[in-house]
């Protein structure tokens, strides 16, 4: 690590932390040269994950956008938002385990309505209703009709 005082190259660890999210680790250094200290940050360097949509477009995964469709289905229903956070953070962190460079929509849909099912009947069929582009009643009773046996 470059020292950015006097530009050394050879630097002694003083103090090492993880950051408060926990995304880095911080770590306070000292200069062999000048003895000055300065702060770096070491990150986990992620691969990005590509979302294939259904006309078969790729774009790169957005966790506000998914945020966005979960915060809408949960609209004025009682649903913590920190249980929105942790599940935002469950799905994100399944993708990048998956060690999978391109995941389709569907399958990111499908990841949300199982949890959504389980959090709030009224929010997952608000969600499955955009997802699954619901054409008419006959296909909103069927998806009521399979959330009530599931449940049964």
């Amino acid at each position: 690590m470059r020292c950015m005082y006097c530009g050394n190259t050879e630097s002694k660890v003083v103090d090492s932390r993880s950051t408060e999210d926990g995304t880095a680790i911080r770590r306070r250094r000292e200069c062999l040269n000048c003895k000055k200290r300065f702060t770096t940050y070491e990150k986990i360097e992620s691969v990005p994950i590509i979302v294939v949509k259904k006309d078969k477009s790729r774009q790169s995964f957005d966790r506000e956008k998914l945020e966005r469709g979960i915060l809408n289905a949960c609209a004025s229903r009682p649903v913590p938002l920190q249980t929105i956070d942790s599940m935002i953070d469950e799905i994100e962190s399944n993708l990048h385990n998956s060690l999978q460079r391109e995941i389709s929509s569907g399958k990111i849909g499908e990841m949300v309505m199982d949890r959504l099912r389980s959090i709030d009947e009224v929010a997952y069929v608000r969600f499955a209703s955009v997802y699954k582009q619901f054409k008419d009643i006959e296909t909103f009773q069927e998806e009521l009709a399979k959330l009530t046996r599931d449940k049964a």
